[in-house]
């Protein structure tokens, strides 16, 4: 195989340069070499490089070349559950999407606490990634919420940020120590905001449709009362406080409120809040099931609105595997979850750029440099000279239907089985390596 790959023709969108054009790119050793209309001419009009000797060349004429996509919230389940994904199905599955980065959260087992069980997991994932993996790191031992992880120690092991995700710290004086620590690193802490005490014993939101179905549901203020909270500690603290999956409209105006007034706080948002209201639960059942819950209508128009002012700045996945056998139960004793690596970036083209809620630009950076920006020390999302050669080449109009059973991940907890899709990362490139390819 060539050394340098040459990607000709195509439309290249880097939010993070302001670039939108039809621009070459030259790849080489991992990086960005050069970028530009043409190649450049030795003296006398000798050419200075022959693309068909020295380098595989891509046609990407009537495609979108982009930077690879970061995904800021995931779950691979390592360690601890190989069953419902691992390294190998993870990693596939994001590059399947369009994801070069992604950072997985440490609900695993072990959780991901201390800096030895964090490195043990560096190292594998320096053997069998396909993919750059950052892991978080839990705010809390444990995840139990009563004592702080060695937070010190975890970002001398260059996390890019702390989450206990799948659980909350209760304890406001904890979270108040926690924003302290963050704004001595400098790294952000990601919080699920959710009372508990609110959510308990629901399976979806508290709405409509869970009456009609005699399903406990869990109401938009169990997610709005804990943001409320932890942005007031970020204000106090001036730490910086990142809340995750953004999903009810309360909590969006929140956060817009809070930026005005110069709180340090950033907002991420999945795809399937943007796309399914809980009338999904009514059909898919079980397979619809996430936390938070896929909220009303008008949740979904809030973050939509959110997204494009700015309130909301990063589009997350949340993906989140599970066994058919733990997924195939009654929606009441059903685990949280669904997958969405495969799915995000076509969700992003039709239901976010299609019908001009972002810009293309807006909606890739997005899913690139805000990201990049947000996480601590991850130098990703752009496409200057020099940098890393992670990117994606991008078919806008391809046709596809959604089939978990051809995904590359591990699991099949899927919501969209048999929608129509459109858009699909054609090209996936790593660190200068193609790992994905027609």
């Amino acid at each position: 195989m060539k050394s340098k790959i040459l990607i000709q023709n195509g439309r290249l969108v880097d939010p993070a340069n302001q670039v939108d054009e039809q621009l070459d790119i030259l790849i080489q050793d991992g990086k960005v070499a050069w970028i530009g209309k043409r190649l450049a001419t030795a003296a006398g009009g000798a050419t200075a490089f022959d693309p068909a000797a020295e380098a595989q060349v891509i046609d990407a004429t009537g495609r979108i070349v982009a930077p690879g996509l970061i995904d800021m919230h995931c779950h691979l389940r390592i360690p601890g559950f190989p069953e419902r994904e691992d390294l190998a199905t993870g990693s596939r599955a994001a590059a399947a999407g369009g994801f070069t980065t992604v950072v997985p959260h440490p609900n695993t087992r072990p959780v991901i606490d201390n800096p030895v069980v964090l490195r043990n997991l560096q190292e594998q994932i320096a053997k069998e990634s396909l993919i750059n993996v950052l892991p978080a790191a839990s705010i809390t031992v444990g995840q139990r919420g009563e004592e702080l992880s060695p937070l010190s120690g975890l970002a001398a092991c260059e996390v890019p940020l702390f989450s206990d995700d799948g659980q909350t710290v209760a304890s406001a004086a904890l979270m108040r120590r926690a924003l302290q620590a963050a704004r001595q690193l400098k790294i952000p802490i990601c919080h699920h905001n959710q009372d508990k005490t609110l959510a308990a014993g629901g399976a979806m939101y508290a709405g409509d449709v869970a009456t009609r179905l005699g399903i406990p549901g869990i109401p938009a203020s169990s997610e709005t009362v804990m943001a409320a909270r932890d942005i007031i500690l970020a204000k106090e603290t001036d730490g910086h406080i990142h809340i995750c999956h953004v999903c009810y409209a309360p909590t969006v105006e929140l956060i817009r409120r809070a930026k005005q007034e110069g709180v340090h706080v950033t907002a991420e948002a999945t795809a399937h809040h943007f796309t399914l209201t809980d009338a999904a639960v009514a059909e898919r059942g079980a397979y619809a099931k996430i936390n938070p819950p896929l909220g009303s209508q008008a949740d979904v128009d809030a973050i939509k609105k959110g997204l494009q002012d700015g309130t909301i700045d990063a589009i997350i996945t949340d993906h989140a595997p599970w066994t058919a056998t733990e997924k195939d139960q009654d929606i009441r004793t059903a685990p949280f979850g669904l997958i969405g690596f495969e799915t995000a970036l076509s969700l992003v083209l039709s239901e976010l750029v299609d019908p001009g809620v972002l810009t293309l630009s807006e909606a890739i950076a997005k899913m690139t440099v805000n990201p990049s920006r947000i996480l601590k020390g991850v130098s990703k999302g752009r496409l200057n000279v020099g940098a890393d050669a992670d990117l994606i080449i991008i078919d806008q109009e391809k046709k596809w239907v959604a089939d978990p059973d051809h995904y590359q991940s591990k699991s099949r907890n899927c919501p969209y089985r048999g929608r129509r899709m459109q858009g699909k990362a054609e090209y996936v490139i790593v660190g200068g390596r193609i790992v994905v390819a027609p």
